[in-house]
């Protein structure tokens, strides 16, 4: 995982002693290092005789580093929304909240050098693959401390292992099977992991790519994020079938709670062991839910009841019950969280102030990043095919 618990600790000075300040407050020593949770019918399988425990180990660090990202990402997306209804972002926006325990879940079970390819809705995918919440931010007001230097916006982030972001609607599925198949000719044991939505899942191209991967063996995890509605229409309108875990036909493939973050992490981690001993594809659904509209310009109530959002956040929240079952656990304190709570919020702050104050890319960036190792004077065409820009590297 690349924000792993020890450097997530290293931030806050954490010290073991029965008796210690944590982010300021002072820690009861009735917390606990270790706690085991339980979860009810978390999982559904196809084609796999297994059953993965509903009984989950968790460490108190892991505990505090998963809470932490979650309300990251929660709060990077409220802060991405502000910043698109004060027009500091144009464009697309797809946001991410509801679904943080997905991306949260996955990473913690994932290794840095396994490559991930998503849909469009990659803020916060982007983040926890190691981009800043700067990076971010500024990405989408289109400045040049963004991490595709202001060029991408939205829809194109990119980081270490990190395939983008990408806007053709199930266009990266395939491209997340080739990235395997790269894998499996360079040797290594690593695996790509090719997200999509429950919208993207009706895609004839989804079907070619679950087909060439499983044809060779391909070490490749299809996750569909099925968060209810692809845009407007919801998933029993728009599927004959819904039960999008079963629909790699030959492919084995397991249903999760993807509100979850435990859940996510320990149906991931089956994944990845099935996936590196040489067993092929798997295709994994995490039932999931968005707060917000398709996009921004989706006001997301026009097709489902206030109600029904208002139920989810109240009964299903990944932040609110995560953070319900660690405190029962007396994994943390109360104080804890609320140092956390603090402590993103000036992050974000922050963040929003850098990336509004970033310059913007000049026309000579327009260039830039076409060629990866351009020769020197070699210059590119533009708008006008008879003046040529000089290629900047």
């Amino acid at each position: 995982m690349l924000k792993d618990s020890s450097k997530f600790l290293k931030s806050v000075a954490f010290q073991l002693k029965p008796s210690l300040t944590y982010f300021g407050f002072q820690r009861t020593q009735s917390s606990v290092s270790e706690a085991s949770l339980e979860t009810k019918n978390a999982f559904k399988y196809h084609k796999l005789e297994v059953s993965i425990s509903e009984s989950f180990q968790l460490k108190r660090d892991d505990a505090l580093a998963y809470y932490q990202q979650m309300q990251m990402i929660r709060k990077l997306e409220t802060a991405a929304g502000n910043l698109y209804k004060e027009k500091s972002i144009r464009g697309f926006c797809h946001l991410y909240s509801g679904q943080e325990a997905i991306c949260v879940g996955m990473s913690a079970a994932l290794r840095s050098t396994d490559a991930i390819i998503t849909a469009y809705r990659a803020h916060g995918w982007t983040y926890i693959r190691g981009i800043s919440a700067v990076g971010v931010l500024a990405e989408l007001m289109g400045r040049v401390s963004g991490c595709a230097r202001g060029k991408g916006g939205s829809m194109h982030m990119y980081g270490p292992n990190f395939y983008g972001g990408n806007g053709i609607v199930g266009a990266q599925v395939p491209l997340g099977a080739g990235i395997a198949l790269a894998m499996k000719y360079q040797g290594t044991d690593n695996l790509c992991v090719a997200l999509y939505g429950d919208g993207a899942a009706n895609q004839g191209q989804v079907y070619e790519a679950y087909n060439m991967a499983k044809l060779w063996d391909l070490p490749t995890l299809f996750v569909c994020e099925n968060n209810g509605y692809g845009m407007g229409t919801s998933t029993d309108r728009a599927a004959a079938s819904t039960e999008y875990y079963t629909r790699g036909d030959y492919i084995p493939g397991i249903w999760v709670d993807g509100m979850d973050v435990i859940a996510v992490r320990e149906a991931t981690r089956y994944a990845g062991e099935f996936i590196r001993s040489g067993k092929g594809p798997l295709v994994m659904e995490c039932a999931t839910y968005r707060y917000h509209g398709h996009s921004m310009s989706d006001p997301g109530t026009s097709y489902r009841p206030r109600e029904e959002i208002q139920d989810v956040r109240k009964r299903r929240d990944p932040i609110t019950g995560f953070k319900d079952r660690i405190l029962a656990a007396n994994l943390v304190t109360a104080e804890e969280l609320k140092a956390i709570d603090d402590k993103v919020k000036k992050e974000i702050d922050e963040a929003v102030a850098q990336a509004k104050s970033d310059p913007e890319p000049t026309l000579n960036d327009l260039y830039s990043h076409i060629y990866s190792d351009p020769v020197p004077g070699m210059k590119i065409r533009g708008t006008d095919p008879f003046y040529r820009h000089l290629a900047v590297k």
